[in-house]
């Protein structure tokens, strides 16, 4: 069984997408409140259908490198069964979800196919 990549703060910008079903809707919306609301940073819509590559529903939140150390390690706990997808921002859309991909939770495989349109 592969490891999996635990963040890693190398970039200056980040997305954390946090995953939720029908069961954990409130406590990813109450996450993602928080979140915000504790690290002043920017939290996006609620969405409760696929969104881009992620095969669950999602809130995205943004982060930069100053946020990193505390934010993450803060994530991790409190975000109890949820999974949270952290990648880079670096401008190189394939490589964020693929390479500078780190996971907090169970990863997930990502539908990359929308990364391969010319």
């Amino acid at each position: 069984m592969a490891e999996i990549k635990r963040p890693v703060n190398l970039y200056k910008a980040y997305h954390a997408h946090v995953y939720f079903d029908k069961e954990s809707r409130l406590a990813a919306k109450k996450l993602c409140q928080e979140a915000g609301e504790k690290f002043g940073l920017k939290v996006g819509r609620f969405h409760e259908k696929l969104v881009g590559p992620h095969p669950c529903w999602s809130c995205q939140i943004t982060f930069g490198k100053k946020n990193f150390e505390s934010f993450i390690p803060w994530l991790e706990v409190q975000r109890k069964n949820l999974t949270i997808l952290v990648h880079a921002l670096t401008g190189n859309d394939l490589q964020d979800h693929t390479e500078f991909v780190y996971w907090l939770g169970q990863p997930v495989e990502l539908n990359l196919s929308m990364f391969n349109k010319a």
